[in-house]
């Protein structure tokens, strides 16, 4: 799936096959609504995902990601400006 700039978008799918990815399991294995801390994030695999996804066009940090450690919280943070929120 890609935006209007040839980039992908941050659907809650595309969030779980990277957070997967990083973790190195299967996508079913992911919850969007636990914690990713609970689920095996660390701060290490957490800048990954933040500089793979600067790199995709988000304007994220590390810190906004850390204070809010679900899949659908991350979400609604990498949705464009007047795009509906995940789970709203």
């Amino acid at each position: 799936m890609a935006d209007t700039a040839g980039q992908r978008t941050f659907t809650l799918e595309r969030l779980v096959e990277d957070v997967a990815d990083v973790l190195y399991v299967d996508t079913d294995e992911v919850s969007p609504d636990e914690s990713l801390l609970d689920q095996g994030l660390d701060s290490i695999r957490l800048m990954t995902l933040v500089e793979r996804w600067r790199s995709d066009g988000a304007e994220i940090s590390f810190v906004d990601l850390a204070e809010r450690p679900t899949l659908r919280e991350w979400a609604g943070l990498l949705a464009p400006a007047g795009a509906p929120r995940a789970g709203a």
